[in-house]
């Protein structure tokens, strides 16, 4: 597995040259913005890139970054502050909607670290997204052809309550194993967190499949749900 490539963030304040030790966004000495675009998301929290994330700590520095970023307290700074506050209010907001969501923590860490995750790396124009889990062909198959049933009979006016129950069914089964998925995503973020390199390579491919069986499952269930909801209208 290879590291992506990436610019560090700026390590000392470009006005007074104080150690940035909480964020690259300001300096914690002089309160000046820093030019720290290049930051990754967990740089601009001064977090290490781990899964483990305390949200409620998260969430206070979001707020106290975003009151000492806010533009107008820029207002008369040179042009150049002016335009680094902009770009860093931005970044902040997108690193924190990004962190504070497990999910998409995760694909953006594996991300960060060189694995191509979803509809980027299937090749050959499929989607990964679409290609159902071999252990789950027949159930995804069966699930399909009672979806289009189901489309049919709805175009016809049409019910069968036995169908519609099959297919109640069937979500339950899918959100099961979404459950079960989440759960093997925590072990193994918690296998990443605490591990040697060789531990966190592994953790990391093991993540970027299960996150792969999680976006199809997520959209079987969404299937599922769009049927169902019209059956209900």
């Amino acid at each position: 597995m290879s590291t992506v490539s990436t610019t560090s963030a700026p390590a000392a304040c470009w006005a007074c040259n104080a150690a940035l030790t909480q964020s690259p966004l300001l300096c914690p000495t002089c309160g000046k913005v820093q030019p720290a675009s290049n930051a990754d998301y967990f740089q601009v929290f001064g977090l290490d890139r781990k899964l483990s994330v305390d949200t409620a700590t998260l969430e206070r520095e979001f707020h106290r970054l975003s009151r000492r970023l806010h533009p107008d307290r820029f207002a008369r700074a040179s042009a150049e502050e002016q335009q680094m506050s902009l770009a860093n209010t931005a970044l902040l907001n997108d690193a924190y909607r990004t962190l504070r969501d497990p999910i998409q923590r995760t694909e953006y860490l594996l991300k960060l670290e060189g694995l191509q995750i979803g509809e980027g790396h299937a090749g050959k124009g499929k989607s990964a997204d679409r290609q159902p889990p071999a252990d789950l062909l027949e159930e995804v198959f069966e699930l399909n052809m009672q979806l289009e049933e189901m489309r049919m009979n709805q175009k016809m006016g049409e019910n069968d309550p036995a169908l519609q129950s099959d297919l109640t069914a069937a979500r339950g089964k899918f959100e099961s194993l979404l459950a079960e998925v989440d759960s093997d995503l925590e072990s193994s973020g918690n296998a990443w967190d605490s591990g040697d390199q060789p531990t966190r390579e592994k953790a990391a491919n093991t993540m970027a499949a299960l996150l792969d069986r999680r976006r199809y499952l997520r959209n079987l269930v969404r299937d599922v749900n769009e049927v169902l909801s019209t059956a209900a209208a």
